[in-house]
């Protein structure tokens, strides 16, 4: 893999984390998106998959400070905790459909009381600053790696 296929890879995931971003926004806008769209866990979203796999080869990097990626997985944990809490208000209902109802995907969002639907967007308002830090420090470890050799990243491959 050569640096255009990691930068190629760093690109996908980051248009990746926009997009993740904006699902959560369609929901929090009244627009419905199904339970699992939007996924909770940081490792099964397409930025985690990148980031614990592919992702990890840019820890070598010889311009990349360690605590680049340590800030990158903890703005990225810190998203997922946000949304996690939009989560609970809009589906936390949904614990309680039946089994056939969750497995061809018939859930619906609960209905939203003011106080709910104010903490939400309260928690995604959160969630966009979370996403603005992150985003910055992809910038940064982008322009990281445009500055390194091809040699050196066919290396670390």
């Amino acid at each position: 893999m050569g640096k255009e296929d990691v930068l190629e890879h760093l690109r996908a995931a980051k248009a990746a984390h926009i997009k993740w971003v904006q699902k959560a926004k369609l929901l929090i806008n009244g627009i419905e998106v199904q339970e699992d769209a939007i996924p909770i866990d940081s490792t099964e979203c397409k930025f985690g998959k990148w980031f614990y796999s592919d992702g990890q080869i840019l820890n070598s990097l010889s311009n990349n400070p360690m605590e680049c990626m340590n800030t990158i997985e903890s703005l990225h944990f810190d998203l997922h905790d946000k949304y996690l809490s939009i989560f609970n208000i809009y589906f936390s209902e949904n614990k309680k459909q039946g089994f056939f109802a969750k497995l061809f995907g018939f859930t619906k969002k609960k209905e939203l009381n003011e106080d709910e639907i104010f903490n939400a967007k309260q928690y995604y308002n959160e969630m966009e600053k979370i996403s603005k830090k992150l985003l910055e420090e992809i910038s940064r470890l982008e322009r990281r790696l445009i500055a390194v050799s091809e040699e050196k990243i066919k290396a670390l491959v």
